[in-house]
């Protein structure tokens, strides 16, 4: 019996495959979508903050995993807009950009505030983190942004600990957990992969300009 099953297994789990791999294809075809409105505001405040050489398209990625760039968007725990800020921390934003001070018209809930406040927090997070490179850097500076940059030091020091490159995210650093939930670490380490690694290609693609691990 288990040898007349065994090809209907196998088929079945070829079709599981399949259609895991199509909806993989479909979901990439849907890039870089509602972002592509803010293409320009992108580019230009990611350029106002980082320089001509920003990696404008890294950080359209990251808003794409953020909100799908909704300027709408509220999530389950109070945090909005296209870089999903919580109230404490669009209330600070102003405290590293002069420019995100609040005014009339402009607040978490205006697209260009958001992105401006997302490159300006990106940034203040990669002066704080060291990398093997700037794609690892930036992996770092990612994990701060979703998960608190308290995270990213005390695995830094664990990962010393245990014999690994902490200045190396991906294979490293990501592979030690100083203490969150299994939930929560699943989602801090898979965020920069997802962001840098799958969607940035697309983005770039797309005109967002360069990207930091696929220049």
């Amino acid at each position: 019996m288990r040898l007349l099953l065994a090809p209907f297994r196998f088929l079945a789990r070829f079709g599981v495959i399949v259609l895991i791999v199509l909806a993989s294809m479909a979901f990439a075809a849907n890039l870089p979508g509602k972002c592509q409105q803010y293409q320009g505001l992108f580019i230009r405040e990611a350029r106002a903050v980082w320089g001509i050489n920003a990696p404008s398209a890294s950080m359209a990625a990251q808003a794409f995993q953020e909100s799908r760039c909704l300027p709408g968007a509220v999530s389950p725990v109070g945090a909005r807009g296209v870089g999903q800020f919580m109230p404490a921390t669009a209330k600070w934003m102003p405290s590293i950009d002069p420019m995100l001070a609040p005014r009339d018209g402009w607040g978490v809930t205006a697209p260009a505030w958001d992105i401006r406040a997302l490159v300006s927090y990106d940034r203040w997070l990669w002066h704080r983190v060291k990398g093997a490179d700037s794609c690892q850097k930036m992996a770092k500076a990612m994990r701060g942004y979703n998960g608190g940059l308290g995270w990213v030091y005390r695995d830094e020091k664990l990962a010393v600990a245990r014999g690994l490159n902490p200045l190396v995210n991906f294979g490293q650093l990501d592979q030690v957990n100083a203490g969150r939930s299994a939930a929560a670490f699943r989602e801090n380490t898979h965020y920069p992969r997802l962001i840098l690694l799958t969607y940035e290609p697309r983005f770039i693609a797309a005109g967002f300009g360069p990207g930091v691990c696929q220049p």
